[in-house]
């Protein structure tokens, strides 16, 4: 038997001893590699990644500077600001987005509807971005919230100031309103942009969204891990947006709406010579502080669905005809031909035809007005007289006149939207295939047919004639304020070319004229003509309307026609032009609201500040009381008024 063979011990150490050396070198050359490594982070790149360390730490914020208000003529503000909260979500810190809901809505409510608008607006932004979860939260509702948001991972309540309209509807047309930025606003927004969360909508908020809005600045915050702020280490609140004071007459404004109360009609109100608008109403009106905070799908198709239209600016985008409002115009461009004289006679029957056809055009007053001159037609407004005026002019002098005094293309007003209207041109009738018959250049002679003209148009057209032939653009904006050093900086006026006047005087003696409208006794307003203590030029005019939809059913000839009414006074020299538009008010001769509106709205601007001549000073004291309880009797009294005041300057 051989004996057993003994271990080579020396072998087997010797392996393991290189074993353990190996395992040592590979140690050692990951330590090393770790050390140098570290000692690249932490010396020669100590600087770079102690910037990205800060970096994670502090985050620039957008800060949004206050909106410059919106006020009257006088001071009276109408669109002002007031502190809100509102709860963000930063949906990348929130790992449990449902169990976050549900933590809120057991603290301060959250509606199926906002909890679908929130994930709606989540799909639409980046994950990184703050989403808005709730606007415009109460200040009781905020504490709750902040009580409880060190445990509410990726929840934000950010303060800001939010828009209002402490006047609620008054003047909503001109001052428009500011509403959430839509996803196509957000698409096309600029960097700018970006940090304004509202945006305006319509009237002088959109119009003038740059300077109002003013320039966003920032601040660099400190937040820890969990996303939240620690301390603020620099803040630039940038500037505030300026300031607006408009032309309006808030106190006028408050009358116009009142007197209109739920009729749908418009009126607008201007100075002739600087084209200030001192009121500018469409009726019925809409508040327009709903729309701040988002305002919900029923209650806006609830708008959109109610027969009077309250969202439609029938000042800028109402196209009525005009009817014998348009008369003075067409007036105006026979004046200039060398074959017309305004004290030739023509016999009225109450009917006319055209030469050669036996077809009747007849007069509102079936058995005509006699012989008559221009001051004559223009008093009683004869549809004969101004059939036969048409057809001599024809319809290419017809509409080169009204293009002159601006119908058929927008005013220029600095109010968005504004629409242009509809004079039958050459060119315009050439873009339509029916033809042209002599018969439609008869009844655009009385203003019916395819003219179409907003209420602004006819003041403005109006204006013009009082103040010596030159258009002024109207304007709503007077000044804008700088809020930080209350400079004050007034917008000058703009005039349009003048309006040729071919017939030295011309423009006068059709001013005198119209006077004869509501001085005289069988003028169709004079109605107004009661101890005026001054003259006023005006004219009615009346659109008929017979198949009409309204209310969803055509009335045919039961529904009543539009009334319009436009004046200026005093006359000669013109300090204010005021349009009346009714709809379905009946005959404007008949009519009694439109020239009511219009003799408040005039012995409101002129019994205030204007000396009158040729006016007894009883007859002037009876008048200022009379505007004084017009004043009185407006919806908003003179000391909800006076409590937002702020004077200009």
């Amino acid at each position: 038997m051989k004996p057993a063979r003994l271990p080579d011990t020396g072998r087997e150490h010797r392996l393991f001893t290189s074993r353990i050396m190996a395992a040592l070198a590979v140690g050692g050359l990951l330590v090393t590699i770790l050390l140098g490594r570290l000692a690249y982070v932490q010396v020669w790149r100590h600087a770079h990644y102690a910037a990205l360390a800060r970096g994670n730490l502090m985050q620039p914020v957008p800060v949004v500077p206050p909106r410059g208000l919106i006020l009257d003529r006088r001071g009276i503000v109408l669109a002002d600001n007031y502190p809100a909260y509102n709860l963000t979500v930063e949906p990348h810190l929130v790992a449990h987005m449902h169990a976050l809901l549900a933590r809120v809505k057991a603290l301060i409510g959250l509606s199926l509807r906002q909890r679908r608008a929130f994930f709606r607006r989540m799909r639409a932004t980046d994950a990184f971005a703050h989403v808005v979860l709730r606007r415009d939260i109460a200040s009781a509702q905020a504490a709750a919230i902040a009580v409880h948001l060190y445990a509410l991972q990726g929840l934000q309540l950010i303060a800001q100031l939010r828009r209002d309209y402490p006047l609620d509807g008054l003047a909503a047309d001109v001052v428009g309103y500011v509403a959430p930025q839509t996803a196509a606003e957000q698409a096309h927004e600029t960097a700018r942009d970006a940090a304004y969360p509202d945006s305006g909508q319509t009237g002088v908020e959109a119009r003038y969204q740059r300077l109002l809005m003013g320039v966003p600045g920032y601040k660099d915050i400190e937040a820890n891990a969990r996303g939240r702020v620690v301390g603020v280490l620099k803040e630039n609140p940038g500037r505030p947006g300026d300031n607006l004071y408009l032309t309006i007459n808030a106190q006028m404004q408050a009358v116009a709406e009142q007197m209109l109360g739920q009729q749908p009609g418009a009126v607008v109100a201007l100075n002739p010579r600087t084209g200030a608008v001192l009121a500018l109403v469409s009726s019925p009106a809409f508040n327009p502080n709903p729309f701040v905070t988002g305002i919900s799908g029923r209650r806006y198709k609830a708008l959109l669905d109610d027969p009077g239209k309250p969202l439609d600016d029938r000042v800028l985008n109402g196209l009525y005809p005009p009817g014998s409002a348009i008369k003075p115009f067409y007036a105006y461009a026979a004046l200039q031909t060398h074959w017309f004289h305004p004290r030739h006679l023509v016999l009225c029957r109450g009917t006319w035809h055209i030469p050669g056809n036996n077809h009747l055009f007849h007069d509102w007053l079936p058995w005509g007005m006699g012989r008559i001159g221009l001051r004559k037609a223009l008093e009683e407004s004869s549809d004969v007289y101004f059939y036969r005026l048409a057809y001599h002019m024809g319809i290419r002098r017809m509409a080169r006149c009204l293009e002159d005094f601006g119908f058929g293309r927008p005013t220029g007003i600095d109010l968005p939207g504004e629409s242009a209207g509809i004079v039958p041109t050459p060119q315009w009738i050439k873009t339509h295939d029916s033809p042209w018959y002599e018969g439609e250049t008869i009844i655009t002679g009385i203003g019916q047919g395819p003219l179409l003209v907003t209420p602004l148009q006819l003041v403005d057209a109006l204006a013009a004639l009082g103040h010596h032939g030159v258009r002024m653009r109207p304007n709503v904006v007077r000044a804008v304020q700088n809020p930080t050093t209350g400079h004050v900086r007034y917008l000058r006026p703009h005039a349009a070319a003048p309006i040729p006047q071919r017939r030295p005087g011309s423009r006068r003696l059709l001013l005198t004229d119209l006077t004869s409208v509501i001085s005289g006794s069988l003028g169709t307003a004079h109605i107004m003509a009661h101890n005026l203590p001054y003259a006023v030029a005006g004219k009615t005019g009346t659109a008929q309307l017979w198949s009409t939809p309204w209310h969803g059913k055509y009335q045919g000839p039961k529904l009543h026609s539009d009334a319009l009414f436009v004046a200026t006074a005093p006359v000669p020299h013109p300090r204010i032009v005021v349009g009346v538009v009714l709809e379905h008010a009946g005959f404007g001769a008949r009519s009694a609201v439109p020239t009511n509106i219009a003799r408040a709205l005039i012995n409101m601007d002129l019994l205030g500040h204007v000396h009158v001549r040729n006016a007894s000073p009883a007859l002037v004291a009876r008048y200022r009381r009379k505007r004084a309880q017009s004043m009185r009797r407006a919806t908003l009294t003179a000391d909800r008024l006076s409590a937002q005041r702020r004077p200009i300057g």
